[in-house]
């Protein structure tokens, strides 16, 4: 059994509002307490925030567009039971035969903001947690309340019996 925090678009700089960081990062802190293992989709920004996650659990971590952060992959793959997860910052356009070249179940991405879990007509995951620091707010849809930008991370757990669960977790304004 494994447990992830699933994170992106943290944009963490030094020049980040110290009490607006301590707040965030006491929110995933929490919401993160039982996880084995942190993914970061990107645009982490500086080392700060690499280092605040990896104090709660192991941290992996690919490089998105504004990241200043040396050595991060730009592709990441782990494994989780009979899984195959790919970790990217931009969703490809052609997601079809990316998933068949890569031969991944999910693909754990960012660069929106806006948080998703949605699968596929050729059985496989995308995953999207959107930003806990700058949430983008999502199109509105006809019939539907206007959307709100919420803050976001996701959890993932695989059990024994490799089920898998994910949740979207808004944080606090």
């Amino acid at each position: 059994m494994v447990k992830y925090g699933i994170i992106s678009d943290t944009h963490i700089s030094l020049e980040t509002d110290s009490e607006f960081l301590d707040s965030t990062f006491n929110q995933i802190k929490r919401i993160f307490r039982d996880v084995d293992a942190i993914i970061h989709a990107g645009d982490i920004s500086s080392n700060l925030m690499l280092e605040k996650l990896n104090e709660i659990a192991p941290t992996n971590a690919i490089a998105g567009e504004s990241d200043r952060i040396k050595d991060l992959p730009e592709y990441l793959e782990l494994t989780a039971g009979k899984y195959k997860i790919g970790v990217i910052h931009k969703k490809p356009s052609n997601l079809e035969p990316f998933f068949r070249k890569k031969k991944i179940h999910i693909l754990i991405f960012g660069h929106t903001h806006q948080p998703l879990i949605e699968g596929t007509s050729f059985n496989t995951l995308l995953i999207n947690p959107g930003s806990p620091t700058y949430p983008k707010t999502p199109p509105e849809r006809p019939g539907f309340r206007k959307p709100v930008a919420r803050p976001s991370v996701i959890t993932m757990n695989i059990d024994k019996n490799d089920i898998l669960s994910t949740f979207i977790i808004n944080l606090k304004v």
